[in-house]
């Protein structure tokens, strides 16, 4: 009798059109809604690019052509908190994504694509997974920060691909591995696209395909249907001046509280200074001047000193502008013209500024150990440092733990040292430093943000301490 029974469901099913086999099938009783029927493309639209995008075997096919931008697949329906799955196959030349919380205005950009993207990259980068912000900021969480989540993504095969959007928190999966972990507050709703990347004139690249299927979302109780995280993977924060519930559970406090000078003092002075200083909306800047080495309202210092810490920030700089991030610092050592001796991450608008061209082979260039060792990408492809560019916010990081110190930019690492070793010294030795005992190896020292006559704007500064 059950047999008889299911059968007729199953036949009562086909007769109105559904499949009970198909993997796209309809939503079913624990909330999940399917956003591709199997057959067609109801409910989405195309937005920029031309390239092609078919339905064959109950599979979205996007095939990649000459001579368009990158073309968008998108929900005609938007979403704000929800949890997203997909599978999808990408050709091993292509570079595509998934956007979300994304979306096209008319007025904005002639209307282009703008938002996050859950990357899809089969090169040897392997930053599959991380977010990219489509038109925007560019990378916030390149997989840089995991090593783990670079190697989930499988070539030439199907991958199955979760993203968790509630809040301002954005989680992303590939094949049950977490990628990303990811805390921003810029878009709250939009739509889910499907990108088929621009290839310009490369007939290489020409005709190549992207396949998703089984996409779907859910969009209630989200809280009882998420995942677990992994707490290998790093959470990163965009949020302005502000600690996560994470960051403050792992150590974090707010080097500068956003409004006051609380925390802080000019360099070689008791006090912070009464002019040349700006604080206004959430953001720490310090005026032009002359262009000089702390010619005009001085540096300012933290009032207490650190050893082994993790250090980040924002920064924004203007067009020719010079600037720095010390740490280690004695202001006690110079106490007539120019800047308080510490090791420095150099700020600079390598392509303007004169001071990019000066010492040996770039060490004076962005993101650098100031005059004592260049600034480039590690490990990843031989990836070159990422820098967003003039009038864009930019990601510091400075993690010193005991003698081994490193810098990130915009959370890729581009600098790492023993600051105890061997070579180090012999760096200074032969460096505008050589003539302080020790230099960049004393236990402790205060955090500087440098006054190089020109503006530069700073914010969202934490730190966290090492036992």
């Amino acid at each position: 009798m059950y047999l008889k029974f299911k059968w007729l469901v199953v036949v009562g099913l086909i007769f109105f059109g559904i499949n009970p086999i198909e993997g796209n099938a309809q939503a079913n009783n624990d909330g999940w809604k399917v956003l591709f029927n199997g057959k067609n493309l109801d409910g989405w639209k195309q937005l920029n690019g031309k390239a092609d995008y078919t339905v064959e075997n109950g599979v979205i096919v996007g095939t990649s052509k000459i001579g368009t931008p990158n073309s968008f697949l998108c929900s005609k329906e938007n979403y704000d908190n929800f949890i997203l799955e997909f599978d999808v196959i990408v050709d091993p030349i292509l570079n595509s994504g998934v956007q979300l919380r994304s979306n096209s205005f008319k007025d904005h950009n002639n209307g282009r694509v703008h938002g996050y993207q859950f990357e899809l990259d089969p090169s040897d980068r392997a930053f599959s997974g991380g977010i990219f912000d489509e038109a925007r900021r560019g990378w916030l969480y390149p997989l840089a920060v995991n090593e783990k989540g670079r190697k989930a993504f499988k070539n030439g095969s199907w991958n199955k691909c979760r993203i968790e959007a509630i809040g301002n928190s954005i989680k992303t999966w590939i094949n049950g591995v977490q990628c990303s972990n990811l805390v921003d507050d810029v878009t709250a709703s939009g739509f889910i696209g499907l990108q088929v990347h621009g290839i310009g004139g490369s007939k290489q690249k020409d005709g190549k395909q992207i396949k998703w299927k089984n996409i779907r979302i859910k969009t209630d109780n989200l809280e009882e249907s998420s995942w677990a995280q992994d707490p290998e993977v790093k959470e990163l924060s965009y949020l302005l001046n502000q600690l996560t519930v994470g960051e403050k559970r792992n150590g974090w406090r707010l080097l500068w509280d956003g409004k006051t000078s609380n925390g802080w003092r000019g360099a070689k002075l008791d006090d912070f200074p009464k002019s040349g200083w700006e604080m206004k909306d959430g953001v720490l800047t310090v005026l032009a001047t002359d262009g000089g080495e702390s010619t005009g309202p001085g540096d300012i210092v933290t009032t207490e000193v650190y050893s082994s810490f993790e250090l980040e920030l924002e920064f924004k700089i203007t067009e020719v502008a010079n600037s720095g991030i010390k740490y280690f610092v004695d202001p006690n050592l110079n106490k007539g013209a120019g800047s308080a001796i510490g090791c420095e991450f150099q700020i600079l608008d390598d392509k303007k500024h004169p001071d990019a061209k000066k010492g040996v082979n770039g060490n004076r260039t962005i993101g650098s150990l100031y005059d004592l060792i260049t600034a480039e990408g590690y490990t990843i492809a031989g990836r070159k440092k990422q820098f967003k560019g003039i009038g864009k916010w930019n990601k510091a990081r400075i993690v010193v733990n005991g003698g081994k110190v490193e810098h990130w930019l915009n959370n890729e690492k581009v600098v790492e040292y023993d600051r105890f070793s061997h070579m180090f010294r012999a760096l200074v030795a032969y460096s505008k430093y050589k003539d302080w005992d020790n230099f960049g190896q004393w236990p402790s020292g205060h955090i500087l943000l440098q006054d190089h006559g020109d503006t530069v704007h700073f914010r969202s500064i934490k730190i966290r301490e090492f036992n």
